[in-house]
Formats: structure tokens, sequence, C-alpha cells
């Protein structure tokens, strides 16, 4: 299932997050630094939705208080809820 999720106060614009059951299928994320928004969503690709949480939950980018992987994170919380 593909799911849209426009993360807040970061650069990046849009994360599409396609999902199969608890398992990572692919992150697009559009706008932010691309090199590491590439590197994120390759990294969490094929992983287990809860281990990508632990991992990338509470990152921040220079005193934002949140990151892409943080949002990503929160977006992930998002989906848990809305298929428990």
């Amino acid at each position: 299932m593909v799911y849209n999720y426009q993360p807040r106060g970061v650069c990046s614009r849009l994360m599409t997050i396609d999902v199969e059951g608890d398992t990572i299928k692919s992150v697009e994320i559009t706008g932010g630094c691309e090199g590491n928004t590439k590197g994120v969503s390759i990294l969490v690709a094929g992983m287990k939705i809860d281990d990508a949480i632990k991992k990338l939950r509470g990152i921040d980018c220079r005193g934002r208080g949140t990151s892409c992987p943080d949002q990503l994170a929160i977006a992930l919380e998002e989906i848990k809820e809305k298929n428990s």
C-alpha cells in the first residue's frame, strides 16, 4: 500500500512510502538534501517498519527539533496506526 506524507519543519516536501505488511518496500522523498534523502530511502528499503522507526526517530537537523529521517519515522508511526 502506498502512503503520502507531507513532512513538517524540514526541507523535504513529500514522502511517498510503499509498505507491504510490516515491511517498507520503498520510499521516495521529494525535496530536501538529495544525497541524504536518497541514502535514507535506500537504507530503509526492505526494513521492518518498527526497526526503521527505532533508528530514525529523534534525529535532529540543525536544531530544528526534527529532520527528514525523523519525519519519515513519524510517517511510519502514522502508517502503523492506520493499519492497526
